[in-house]
């Protein structure tokens, strides 16, 4: 029998069995950094970025939700989760977008791909929406900052 997870008894693919699993409140929180050029933050009015396709931040967050809510459909052996919570901010520091996405479910497996996905895509918007301006935008990192509720909580200590 294998000792991966994602592999069966013939050593094919497959997804886990959570069935017998207890359903627990499970938090997750990841971060994506994105890197802006001077071009791009000029065009900061407040704490949003208009551009001719519309506002920014606010279209990333609904992406970076849509996303998290989709997960399963991007993600092979995800579980298809309800999700009962996802929030999205987005933040200037320095020249970074910093993306926080946090993901809350009552479940039988755990939100940190929901995070990671809601964060990832919201950082894929913000790039579509500012490559007009500059194709200098990178997206630096990715990572999940935290989770509870399953097997052992994890924190990175931010």
């Amino acid at each position: 029998m294998s000792k991966l997870s994602h592999i069966d008894e013939r050593n094919r693919p497959t997804m886990v069995d959570v069935s017998n699993k207890a359903a627990t409140a499970r938090e997750a929180h990841a971060r994506t950094m994105v890197e802006l050029p001077a071009v791009v933050l000029a065009e900061l009015d407040g704490d949003e970025i208009m551009t001719r396709k519309g506002p920014v931040f606010a279209t990333a967050i609904i992406a970076g939700v849509m996303a998290a809510k989709k997960t399963h459909e991007l993600i092979p052996f995800c579980h298809p989760l309800g999700l009962e919570n996802c929030n999205i901010n987005i933040a200037i520091e320095e020249q970074h977008a910093v993306i926080d996405c946090r993901c809350k479910v009552h479940h039988k497996t755990g939100v940190e791909m929901e995070a990671l996905t809601g964060a990832s895509v919201a950082a894929l918007a913000i790039y579509d929406m500012c490559k007009a301006m500059s194709h200098d935008i990178v997206i630096r990192e990715t990572r999940l900052l935290s989770k509870t509720g399953g097997k052992r909580d994890f924190s990175h200590g931010t």
